[in-house]
């Protein structure tokens, strides 16, 4: 795309979502002073089907790639290294498949410059609608980010406290305003020929992210990004393949 003249902007939605964007602002203000650690949770309502997660590259790059890169959104900075591991817990028939297809849940610890900790957790199943928040702790505060609800309103009764909905339950429902707000973006970055708010880098270091945490559970170890970076093979700009 550079070497076209076109512009090339990654879908990562979650960096367009109003709660994610404000742990971003209070960050860059240093409103919870330097950040020590950040975490991020995601779980689905509830796990696709057989044909959904067979050939679809595991739970890595399919689900937990857009938490992998809301840790580097917020971190500020390219990650160092990553561990994780994965089980099944919720539809035993995925146990068949390879790599980090036969999992439904997992987890992650990443390491940033500075000594910054990320800790990412996902699961395929959330019995109570979808569970995605995020959470920052700083040297002088901590700020973090609830569930988004259909309303406000709450019930009280002598047996119950509570939202009188469960969280939104689809995607699309629950990030409408960050799909409207990045596609505003775009098309403000065409017309004003501005550079794009996420772009094909990020992108790529969100897949290299997900493909350094598969390795990781596969080989139970800490594994490095550019270990990763340096097995990619291109025979030109169109053909490029991981190196076994």
């Amino acid at each position: 795309c550079n070497d076209a003249g076109v512009k090339l902007m990654t879908g990562l939605q979650r960096r367009f979502d109003p709660n994610f964007r404000r742990v971003k602002q209070a960050i860059e203000d240093k409103e919870v002073g330097e950040t020590i650690m950040i975490k991020l949770c995601s779980r689905d309502p509830s796990p696709p089907p057989f044909e959904y997660v067979k050939g679809g590259g595991g739970i890595f790059a399919d689900m937990a790639v857009h938490d992998l890169d809301m840790s580097r959104f917020l971190a500020g900075s390219d990650p160092i290294d990553i561990l994780a591991v994965g089980s099944c817990h919720i539809d035993k028939s995925i146990e068949v498949l390879d790599g980090s297809e036969k999992y439904d849940t997992a987890s992650c610890i990443v390491r940033y410059p500075g000594g910054v900790q990320a800790m990412v957790d996902v699961c395929r199943q959330s019995s109570y609608g979808y569970d995605q928040r995020a959470e920052v702790l700083g040297d002088s505060g901590m700020i973090a980010t609830d569930n988004v609800y259909p309303n406000t309103a709450k019930i009280y009764r002598n047996e119950f406290t509570g939202n009188a909905d469960m969280p939104y339950d689809f995607f699309l429902s629950r990030y409408t305003e960050a799909y409207v707000s990045e596609t505003i973006a775009f098309c403000e970055s065409l017309v004003n020929d501005t550079p794009v708010p996420c772009t094909g880098q990020d992108g790529l270091a969100a897949l290299i992210m997900a493909l350094a945490a598969d390795k990781s559970a596969a080989e139970n170890r800490w594994v490095s990004f550019s270990e990763v970076v340096q097995s990619v093979y291109c025979s030109d700009p169109l053909h490029c393949r991981l190196s076994q």
